[in-house]
């Protein structure tokens, strides 16, 4: 067994960390500390992946550059001993719940861009040797023709190294994404609200319009509420698979998912982010199944808003962040997006 620790709570993850856990992990331990509700989890560090990537197999299809061979060498390459016993070790400390496996790519989530949907996410894994294989498939997706085309673009292709973040699962009733401004004119006194039934897959693939809410930081006015028809919905498999797309009862298709209360819980927690964060942020939240919000909502992850022109907010005191924290309790039973 190597001396070298691979996993740490994300509660104890800072951005600091950033470079040794991934964007994503980092942000998660960061809202963690702002006692912002998170799904407990671990993180693994970039430190395992680049062990893993050193063998020789591996390392000589990845100087190739196919990603087809680089996927074939990672799967044909068993995890190093060491790294897997830790996992299943972190794993087994959370009470092994149903978990989303997330890539954290370094440099993911940035002020300056965004790795949203060019790596692999697993929702709904069960059990320790799942968990390291969906990790393991986290890795490749480093190497995906979009993954490998969008660090082009940035002048990254030096910098690949992923971490992973392995959260527990919640039971989605309804989820979305918000922005702390509005994300088409960058009015940064605007919070923009999306949500639909069930896990996040829907409304982040595109594949649902969701109800749509504009809401006034100062006065909370609500500017604009569209519901729309919201067809189909992803929720747990009942056979022990990940998630399974479902058609929507009809009359609950065009029924409002957020009601008044929830939707305010939403416009402050999303206002404590910002200010923790210090900059616009793009927000991805559900609200876990039989419950209601404030209690039963929790932040999935928090990124920067990237391509928005407008002011950003200048960072609180730590002082004043800590005047208007309240505490959720970032504990959840049942597993998210």
């Amino acid at each position: 067994m190597s001396s070298t620790s691979y996993t740490r709570s994300l509660d104890r993850l800072r951005r600091e960390d950033e470079s040794s856990f991934g964007g994503k992990s980092a942000s998660l331990g960061e809202l963690l500390a702002a006692e912002i509700p998170v799904p407990p989890g671990f993180a693994l560090s970039t430190s395992a992946y680049s062990g893993f990537a050193a063998d020789h197999g591996v390392a000589a299809a990845i100087a190739s550059g196919d990603a087809d061979a680089i996927g074939e060498a990672m799967r044909g390459v068993a995890m190093p001993s060491d790294v897997r016993d830790e996992i299943a070790a972190a794993y087994s400390a959370i009470g092994e719940p149903p978990v989303a496996v997330r890539s954290s790519a370094i440099g993911e989530d940035s002020a300056e861009a965004t790795f949203a949907g060019q790596q692999e996410t697993f929702l709904w894994v069960r059990g320790a040797e799942q968990v390291c294989d969906a990790v393991r498939d986290c890795w490749i997706s480093l190497y995906s023709p979009t993954a490998v085309s969008y660090r082009a673009r940035l002048g990254r292709d030096r910098e690949a190294a992923m971490g992973v973040t392995v959260q527990e699962m919640v039971d989605a009733e309804v989820s979305g994404v918000m922005f702390t401004c509005n994300p088409v004119s960058g009015d940064p006194s605007m919070i923009a609200v999306n949500a639909s039934w069930g896990l996040g897959l829907a409304v982040v693939g595109g594949e649902v319009t969701p109800d749509d809410y504009l809401v006034s930081k100062v006065t909370r006015e609500v500017v604009r509420a569209q519901v729309n028809d919201k067809h189909h919905e992803y929720v747990p498999d009942p056979n022990g698979g990940a998630a399974i797309r479902v058609d929507v009862p009809a009359d609950r298709r065009t029924e409002r998912c957020l009601d008044e209360a929830a939707l305010a819980a939403l416009v402050d927690v999303a206002k404590r982010v910002e200010r923790h964060f210090g900059s616009r942020q793009d927000i991805e939240w559900a609200i876990a199944r039989g419950t209601s919000a404030p209690d039963g909502l929790y932040l999935l992850q928090s990124r920067p808003v990237t391509g928005v022109e407008g002011p950003k907010p200048k960072p609180a005191p730590a002082s004043a962040i800590a005047a208007v924290m309240n505490t959720f309790g970032a504990n959840v039973k049942r597993g998210d997006t």
